[in-house]
């Protein structure tokens, strides 16, 4: 691996800031949401059990907002003014109406016109830095439903905390690997204000993410994917391998509801996360299990991935179909253990 350009103080500096201001914003969030009334109550589309403040996902937007944009823009290979500031008024945008949102409902048009807004103005830079405005309306799909898939698979103590954390620090090590330095420092700031939020999310969690956390989330993570493929185009496919988890629950969670007839765009408890839950496994082992998926199946094919072009795209469709697969078993084993429990 290559060593970190100078001044590496630099980069240091960006991770550590990102990591402490993302406690501190957290910390400061749990007393700021019980004195608002930000509280997510236990229901019977929920998974926790009692009244818990929401809104800690502003510790990451604020995290990662003090040492992303400058990591990109002061650290080679820069994608250039126009990206970096289309990104960073894309966090700022999602952020916003998302922390509108967990202070009280809103109605899903005006976010949705928030996040398609954001997204293509990121998405028109990214394209016209890449190769073509063509690309732009696939970008635009795929940011999209990124933002919204973090959004759904945020339901449970601690797992969109730790998908965070995995996501940043592999695509650290990832695109530092490949020499794209600033891409790398930007995602490790992810990583270290994620991973501040993990602190307090973690089971029994103080405080949950809410809209503003997962929501960014979900559009930082696919900004990333962007630019480094933008950068060279052979990065995506460990990029999407290294999302694969959530990507597969959110997507084959969609299709079924949709397959089915069921409202699919209202709030429910069919992911598999959730299945596993509502059967009786805890939010620590069920976070854990996504874990064990990304070091167990992510990390190593998106390391061939890296190391062989060539097979990229095979290692990219085995990771999805074996977790296609996977997510097939763990939901019938979900439904015969509750056609056990009611018929007994």
């Amino acid at each position: 691996m290559s060593a970190l350009p100078s001044p590496s103080w630099f980069a240091v500096g960006c991770l550590v800031a990102a990591f402490i201001v993302s406690f501190a914003c957290v910390r400061a969030t749990i007393g700021y949401a019980h004195r608002k009334g930000m509280l997510d109550a236990p229901g019977q589309r929920r998974s926790h059990s009692m009244p818990t403040p929401r809104g800690g996902g502003i510790g990451i937007v604020i995290g990662t907002l003090v040492g992303m944009p400058a990591a990109l823009l002061l650290l080679p290979p820069s994608p250039g003014p126009a990206v970096v500031g289309a990104f960073t008024v894309g966090v700022i945008a999602i952020a916003a109406i998302g922390w509108l949102d967990d202070h009280g409902s809103l109605p899903i048009r005006p976010r949705l016109a928030i996040q398609l807004a954001a997204t293509l103005l990121f998405c028109i830079a990214v394209a016209s830095h890449a190769a073509s405005l063509w690309w732009a309306a696939p970008l635009l799909l795929a940011g999209v439903w990124c933002v919204n898939l973090h959004n759904f698979m945020d339901g449970i103590d601690g797992i969109a905390a730790l998908q965070a954390i995995f996501f940043g620090g592999a695509t650290a090590l990832l695109a530092v690997g490949a020499g794209a330095y600033g891409i790398g420092i930007a995602a490790g700031c992810l990583d270290m204000a994620a991973l501040a939020f993990w602190y307090f999310n973690r089971s029994p969690a103080r405080i949950f993410m809410g809209d503003v956390g997962s929501a960014t989330v979900g559009f930082i993570v696919f900004a990333l994917t962007a630019m480094l493929w933008a950068w060279r185009t052979d990065l995506l496919w460990p990029e999407l391998i290294l999302s694969s988890a959530f990507v597969i629950d959110a997507s084959l969670t969609l299709a079924v509801r949709m397959l089915r007839g069921a409202r699919w765009y209202t709030p429910h408890r069919e992911h598999l996360y959730q299945w596993l839950v509502r059967r009786g496994q805890t939010h620590t082992r069920v976070a854990s299990g996504y874990l064990l998926w990304n070091l167990v199946v992510c990390v190593p094919s998106a390391w061939i991935a890296l190391r062989h072009p060539a097979v990229a795209p095979a290692c990219c469709v085995g990771a999805y179909l074996l977790g296609a697969a996977a997510w097939r078993i763990g939901k019938r084993s979900c439904l015969r253990r509750r056609e056990r429990h009611v018929s007994a």
